[in-house]
């Protein structure tokens, strides 16, 4: 089969398309053979093995120690291992395999059951696979670490990101009155995907504008952890889930002891992948709650400038690879 292939960390030049053994399930494995594949944040940090915490998450310091990519996955059965019950030849599924090596970069990948789940009628492949890891991270951030309630202010800073455009359906879904973070070229996007406020980040700062927010979640870029406390409800909650290395180790390392202070509570999460919670994302799906944004999709063997587009043209909601485009 054909997959892309990494040996050492680096830029996208070191993504390699090559010819390599199929995988073949193992008990309680699914053989998926993959349509289509969702890039993350998460895979630019794989593949550059930078900041160095990536490597130690991916268990290879010196090298990769799972060389395909690809944790969001759409596609349909090709196999089962002994003892999987719930799914068979010719089911069509998705799934985000970054808790189990990845590999979804490839023409099929084989990943344990318990990570699939059916992939919800009336979405394609490629907008199936744009969904797992951010709709996830977007629904743990608001819903569990930011306990949203209905009626609160939400503010959602890098709305037009793969998890922040989630993050705004959601939000809007479960009630909250949504703030959108973004530049102005998106301001019509996140009003269709249900803010009701949107700030463009060029002219006007959310931190010093008098407003305060119930919650905020940080889904993209680098504002001073200062500036979200700043902007804060009393007994608001900032939650950190994406951005620049800064925002990030702030939160991480700061976060606690800001939230002693008082003044608020400061969070961050790294988002957990299970079935339970992409199944809740599918009825969302389904009734047409929420939608994915998907900015280009790229054929597998133009992987290596679809990571060049997504770290540098500040992509629009997601990035997805056709590995088998949906009718093949």
């Amino acid at each position: 089969m054909q997959a892309i292939v990494y040996t050492q960390y680096g830029s996208p030049d070191v993504l390699q398309l090559r010819e390599v053994a199929a995988p073949q399930p193992a008990d309680g494995e699914v053989l998926v053979k993959v349509h289509a594949t969702g890039l993350n944040a998460a895979d630019r940090y794989a593949l550059s093995g930078q900041p160095i915490i990536a490597r130690l998450i991916t268990g290879g310091l010196r090298r990769p120690k799972h060389t395909i990519l690809g944790a969001d996955v759409a596609g349909v059965v090709a196999g089962v291992g002994r003892g999987v019950t719930q799914f068979q030849p010719g089911n069509a599924v998705y799934g985000d395999l970054s808790g189990v090596g990845s590999g979804g970069l490839a023409e099929y990948v084989c990943a344990p059951e318990g990570v699939w789940a059916r992939k919800p009628e009336g979405i394609s492949f490629e907008q199936a696979a744009a969904v797992p890891m951010a709709a996830v991270t977007a629904l743990q951030g608001l819903r569990d670490k930011g306990q949203l309630r209905a009626g609160q202010r939400v503010l959602i800073y890098g709305a037009s990101g793969g998890v922040g455009t989630f993050a705004v359906q959601i939000a809007a879904a479960l009630g909250g009155e949504v703030t959108a973070v973004c530049s102005a070229r998106n301001a019509d996007m996140a009003r269709a995907l249900g803010a009701t406020h949107v700030i463009d980040y060029a002219r006007e700062d959310f931190a010093r504008n008098g407003q305060r927010y119930d919650l905020i979640l940080a889904a993209n870029g680098y504002r001073p952890i200062g500036d979200y406390r700043r902007a804060l409800a009393p007994g608001g909650v900032y939650v950190m889930v994406g951005g620049t290395m800064s925002q990030i180790f702030q939160a991480l390392l700061l976060g606690p002891l800001l939230s002693a202070r008082g003044g608020g509570q400061i969070a961050s999460l790294t988002a957990r992948p299970n079935r339970t919670d992409l199944a809740y994302v599918g009825e969302l799906l389904q009734t047409g709650k929420i939608r994915p944004v998907i900015d280009r999709c790229y054929p597998l063997s133009e992987t290596p400038e679809a990571f060049r587009y997504l770290e540098w043209e500040h992509a629009r909601g997601k990035v997805v690879i056709n590995v088998y485009p949906s009718g093949s």
